[in-house]
């Protein structure tokens, strides 16, 4: 199992939270994926925000997540906005 914080845009805060919800390793956060995972966090933390999700995005493909694509960015958007719901 590979460390969190080998990923893109990952630290120790968000490997911190990932691993409070169960979130331990690369594998696990790329098989969830970045909705699964976010909601995850929402549940537990309820001040994430849409940049948090972005940035599990951007971990799960490599990239920085200012590097999304806008139609990835505003797919994302949509998400989040639903989960305010």
């Amino acid at each position: 199992m590979s460390e969190l914080t080998s990923m893109m845009n990952i630290g120790k805060e968000m490997e911190r939270k990932l691993t409070a919800v169960g979130i331990d390793s690369t594998e696990k956060l790329i098989e969830l994926g970045s909705k699964e995972a976010f909601m995850k966090l929402k549940q537990a933390y309820p001040n994430v925000c849409l940049v948090h999700l972005y940035t599990l995005e951007g971990a799960i493909h490599n990239i920085e997540y200012n590097c999304l694509s806008e139609d990835k960015k505003k797919e994302l958007k949509e998400f989040s906005d639903f989960l305010k719901k």
